[in-house]
């Protein structure tokens, strides 16, 4: 069964078509990897499945839910965005921590901000908060960071703050995790460490991811996409994509990435 469906997804931003006809879909414990140039569309496609952008055409389905329609798209609240958006975490590329926080609350600042709507918050409010505490605690200890939740963000390597935030989009139980260019921001001996807590992930999760790193796309998917002017050029197995590519400009892209 699919997790992740994305059928007919359109996008401009005034006269410039962004995204044309995307199509897709993900089952459960998957990782699609989504690779091109940039400016493909890449970085636009996961931020409409996050609800950051609002596409002009299609339909964003999760486990048989439709949660975007583009034809019923204007009835939608901002409430029911912020509920939608709950299905998927997303990793930034600049971590966009908190600086004030700790790595510790701000792992668990959504967690406790939207267990206040929860019937027995004032009845429960101390063990509740225990347990969010004990939660983000652990999901710190996974990422490798058991010894740094009570450090501020400028306390920690760009790698440390990546996986803060890694950890911060499992604290609410996203169907399905998102990274967009996880290692962008990193300096080469920092993205390892990274790279490490995603092919960890990709173990149990289901998850999107655009990245630049071909080899750990190789390795991790299940399915590469390759994006060229917005559109889906190439889709398959990962040997296939990379080792027997079937469009010629995806020939062309690999080749310049390994020239």
């Amino acid at each position: 069964m699919s997790v992740l469906e994305v059928k007919h997804i359109g996008k401009s931003f005034d006269n410039t078509e962004v995204l044309k006809d995307i199509n897709f879909s993900l089952g459960k414990g998957e990782t699609l990897a989504i690779i091109g140039s940039s400016g493909s569309g890449k970085t636009t496609l996961l931020r409409c499945l996050n609800f950051l952008e609002t596409p002009d055409q299609g339909q964003i389905i999760v486990n048989n839910e439709v949660l975007f329609d583009a034809q019923n798209a204007a009835a939608t609240t901002e409430r029911e965005v912020r509920e939608k958006r709950l299905h998927f975490g997303l990793v930034f590329q600049s971590f966009n921590l908190f600086p004030q926080y700790t790595a510790l609350e701000n792992v668990k600042l959504a967690c406790e901000l939207l267990a206040k709507n929860r019937p027995d918050y004032k009845e429960r409010r101390r063990e509740i908060l225990s347990e969010i505490r004990d939660e983000a605690a652990s999901l710190l200890s996974q990422v490798g960071l058991s010894e740094k939740m009570d450090l501020y963000p400028h306390q920690l390597s760009g790698g440390q703050q990546q996986r803060v935030a890694i950890a911060r989009a499992l604290a609410l139980s996203p169907d399905i995790l998102c990274f967009d260019e996880p290692t962008s921001a990193l300096d080469p001996e920092l993205t390892g460490e990274v790279l490490r807590v995603i092919r960890g992930l990709a173990e149990k999760n289901t998850m999107v991811i655009v990245t630049h790193e071909m080899q750990f796309a190789r390795e991790v998917a299940d399915t590469v996409v390759f994006m060229d002017s917005g559109v889906v050029v190439e889709a398959g197995d990962p040997e296939e994509v990379f080792g027997n590519p079937k469009q010629e400009r995806t020939k062309q892209f690999l080749e310049r990435y390994s020239n």
